[in-house]
């Protein structure tokens, strides 16, 4: 009994009011949080993705003006634009819900597009300015994503 008096009637220490909620006591992040900055670049690529994976469908569906009919194209084409239909929205959902899957997702569909663009031009055409951007795109997440991991240590 007389450790439980100890315990009870022992000194209070005194805590500064602004830290007595607290159950970190870490220091404040910095202004700047490019976890932050990773998430926003994630949904503004995933509504790109989405268009692009949108444009797929409207191409399978018939609904794109002034385009050749879906199953007028050649066998190889028609299973491009079907792979770019799913991987595209698939990979715009990762990024949105901003996922590990999604990134990985995301980069093996833009990687393959731009495989698929330099080796077999007539399977899926994309400028150069396209191609580029997606280039860019890709840099831009590695780079953010790099930032991120850093700041977390």
């Amino acid at each position: 009994m007389r450790s439980l008096s100890k315990v009870r009637g022992g000194p209070r220490r005194s805590v500064p009011e602004d830290t007595a909620d607290r159950i970190e006591r870490r220091a404040p992040r910095p202004e700047t949080r490019w976890d932050v900055v990773l998430v926003w670049l994630m949904r503004v690529v995933a509504v790109v993705w989405m268009v692009k994976g949108l444009s797929a469908w409207a191409e399978i569906l018939g609904a794109r003006p002034n385009a050749a009919p879906f199953e007028a194209a050649p066998i190889g084409r028609q299973a491009v634009i079907v792979y770019f239909g799913v991987m595209n929205l698939l990979a715009a959902v990762g990024l949105w819900l901003a996922t590990a899957w999604g990134g990985v997702v995301w980069l093996l569909a833009a990687t393959s597009a731009m495989v698929l663009a330099l080796l077999t031009p007539q399977l899926l055409p994309m400028s150069l300015p396209s191609l580029a951007f997606d280039g860019m795109i890709i840099m831009v997440y590695f780079t953010v994503s790099w930032l991120a991991s850093r700041e977390l240590r």
